[in-house]
């Protein structure tokens, strides 16, 4: 008498029912190591972003900065508005360009708005203060005459009494008119790279008087 040797239907079942099992669990464990993966990654991945970021805001903020230079040397006075930087200066019965409308716009922050720094304000003390720190306690000298007009003059280090806030969030003060030496980012977060030292966005100050 031959027996039959096959597997039972209530034995293939079974198999089948335990080989499920076996790809769920795998499944489980695989999804499992992805997670933990991009848990791992997903950091790294926002300070590369917020690093490119910073990269293209200050190269477009001393876009700004050489623009203000350059519309001083035509006219003589700072810009009041950033409108006049993007309208460019007089060249013969032409305006020449001195501003990408690109570099008009702050990529650090929601708005897009540059915030508009003033000669001689606290901001600007602070940040002269700064570049002095960097460069060892010296500041540098002025590239063309009537930049020296706008240092502030500092005897010592010391504190120059602008506002020493908490950062994030955005600076949504009015952007005003009035003559402007440089400009700042709006978004008060904690930066990743550094400026003169500077590792906050919006003490960043990009003008032509400490390049």
């Amino acid at each position: 008498m031959i027996r039959n040797s096959a597997p039972s239907l209530s034995a293939r079942g079974r198999l089948r029912r335990d080989e499920q099992g076996y790809v769920l669990v795998a499944l489980l464990a695989l999804m499992t190591v992805m997670a933990l993966t991009i848990t791992v990654a997903a950091p790294r991945v926002q300070q590369q972003a917020q690093r490119e970021l910073e990269k293209e805001a200050i190269a477009r903020g001393e876009e700004v900065a050489e623009a203000i230079a350059a519309y001083h040397r035509g006219r003589g006075v700072p810009p009041t508005s950033m409108e006049q930087l993007l309208e460019g200066i007089p060249f013969g019965t032409k305006k020449v360009q001195i501003l990408r409308p690109a570099a008009a716009k702050d990529p650090l922050s929601e708005s897009g708005e540059w915030r508009l720094v003033r000669p001689r304000s606290p901001e600007m003390s602070a940040f002269q203060q700064a570049v002095m720190l960097y460069g060892g306690g010296v500041i540098p000298q002025p590239r063309e005459p009537w930049m020296g007009t706008y240092y502030v003059q500092i005897v010592g280090l010391t504190d120059t009494g602008v506002r020493n806030d908490a950062p994030g969030g955005e600076d949504e003060s009015d952007v005003g008119r009035g003559p402007f030496i440089g400009v700042a980012s709006r978004s008060r977060r904690d930066s990743v790279l550094t400026y003169y030292g500077i590792e906050r966005h919006d003490k960043w100050i990009f003008t032509p008087l400490f390049r």
